[in-house]
């Protein structure tokens, strides 16, 4: 007898229908054959079926069975057609009868019939929506995830002896409900970093107060010892709220990544990534044999930290240019090209030279030129171009280090966030009909839209043109910074001192 169940499977970020087709015939030698493209742990489902099966108590057929994974020529990979099988093999063995053409079907199964924790969940749930499916039936740990997802019924199974039971229904499991995703989110990251533990730095706080309103991509250039680092790690406690949008673009990405918890049914605060110089090319753009999100993915919405910049191979951060400039990446591969998101925020760090101390006033550089402009060399004029705000982080004098009077006034992160999210959500509020959430996204016609000049402000911007030689992307990226620090001043009109505190964030350091 033949059955057909309906699944799917995921290539890149986006789900495909699969038709899982099981044929039991009868009368011939037993054996139990896989067949469309399966990979390994595809191939090794029949073991896990077959266990499956006799521990939960049902009959495994002694006849030739054969799965099809249709369509053919799709690869097929992961754990999460065990349970379409399992399905699929029970009503070809006649062990269950009915009519499932409106229900989708995914999950790994245990040897005792149990089912695990599945990944890409999310995208799959999506798929089968769109494609008009009534219910799903998902692993109960995965139930959460798959609520996200409104206008579909989610069936959270236990193991294949619950759902054979349901199937029957001898004893129906009930739907998950998912409560109200909105009281999830909070910028009140817990973190033992906080801006009132930085002393000095006053202009660099400035700026990571307005890259986080706007999202905008920072770089940080100063000695050992300056405080880089922990100005980078301070920025997720002053990071705007995710939006339930976002939230659902973030979540899609760890889903299929694998790093989505158990625990947790959609991220609820902005990622924050900080991979090692040492990663290569793929692990930070993504690829493989079968393309998986790299680090950029992974920051998608959230922060990429780069530290060490320069030490970074070069082509790994050349490979940065394209989702810099368009939030995405394009993964091409012999089997299709895959598109994965990578609106992320940057912010990268980095000495002025080899030893560290090159313009420090209290120690002397001992680098050659030569090892100097090498060094400098490594990050190319196209990447600093996508880079709207860079500053020099000079070392902390030893006064302000030492200075605990209780007069001075030092704003804690709580504070900051505030504004922040004040800016942001004028934004959000600002963009609604456009598709995008912060001023670091504006293309030019929003830019033209939302960022007009007085004559005043005009004039000045087209002597900074002349004078620090702005390309037409700095040019634009200086207006976005404008809009941003306009935001935050709770101003309307981009004022000529917003412009003109835009343009002390562009490079005053020869690369």
């Amino acid at each position: 007898m033949l059955s057909k169940i309906s699944s799917g499977a995921t290539f890149g970020l986006e789900s495909i229908s699969v038709d899982v087709e099981v044929d039991v015939s009868r009368g011939n030698l037993p054996k139990f054959n896989i067949v469309g493209l399966p990979d390994k742990a595809v191939e090794e489902s029949k073991e896990r079926v077959r266990s499956a099966i006799k521990n939960s108590g049902a009959k495994m057929p002694v006849s030739r069975i054969t799965v099809n994974l249709a369509p053919a020529d799709l690869p097929k990979e992961g754990p999460a057609y065990d349970l379409p099988i399992a399905v699929g093999l029970l009503i070809a063995s006649e062990q269950l009868k009915g009519d499932f053409s409106d229900s989708f079907f995914l999950g790994e199964l245990s040897l005792d019939g149990s089912l695990r924790h599945t990944n890409g969940v999310l995208p799959q749930v999506q798929l089968a929506k769109n494609h008009g499916f009534k219910k799903v039936f998902v692993p109960a740990v995965n139930g959460p995830e798959a609520a996200i997802i409104p206008g579909i019924e989610i069936v959270p199974v236990n193991c294949l002896l619950d759902l054979y039971y349901h199937l029957l229904g001898d004893k129906l499991i009930p739907s998950y409900q998912q409560g109200n995703l909105e009281n999830l989110f909070s910028n009140d990251v817990m973190s033992d970093y906080d801006l009132s533990r930085i002393r000095g730095q006053e202009q660099a706080k400035r700026a990571i107060e307005i890259a986080a309103a706007g999202g905008h991509n920072i770089f940080f250039s100063g000695p050992p010892g300056a405080g880089k680092t922990l100005l980078a790690r301070t920025i997720p406690t002053i990071l705007p709220r995710l939006t339930l949008e976002e939230a659902l673009e973030v979540t899609k990405v760890y889903s299929v990544s694998g790093l989505l918890s158990q625990k947790q049914a959609i991220v609820k605060i902005r990622p924050f990534r900080a991979p090692h110089h040492t990663t290569s090319h793929v692990g930070l753009v993504g690829g493989g044999v079968n393309p998986k999100p790299g680090e950029i993915s992974l920051a998608h919405r959230g922060v990429l930290f780069l530290d060490e910049f320069p030490e970074f191979p070069r082509q790994v951060l050349e490979a940065m240019r394209q989702p810099l400039e368009d939030g995405i990446i394009q993964v091409s591969r012999a089997k299709g090209t895959v598109a994965f998101p990578a609106k992320f925020m940057l912010i990268a760090a980095s000495n002025p030279c080899p030893c560290g101390f090159l313009g420090d006033e209290t120690r002397e550089c001992t680098c050659l030129p030569t090892a100097i402009s090498r060094y400098q060399k490594k990050i190319s004029g196209p990447i600093l171009d996508r880079i709207d705000l860079i500053l020099e982080v000079p070392a902390v004098k030893v006064e302000k280090l030492t200075n605990t009077e209780e007069g001075i006034k030092v704003e804690d992160s709580k504070t900051v966030a505030k504004r922040v999210q004040n800016a942001r959500d004028k934004q959000v509020k600002r963009f609604s009909d456009s598709g995008i959430f912060s001023n670091a996204e504006m293309r030019i016609k929003e830019i033209e839209k939302f960022c007009q000049l007085s004559n005043d402000v005009l004039n000045l911007m087209r002597q900074a043109v002349s004078q620090l030689r702005l390309s037409a992307r700095s040019y634009y990226r200086t207006l976005k910074v404008a809009r941003t620090i306009t935001d935050l001043s709770e101003s309307e009109e981009i004022q000529l001192s917003h412009v003109a505190e835009a343009l002390q964030y562009r490079p005053k350091i020869e690369f």
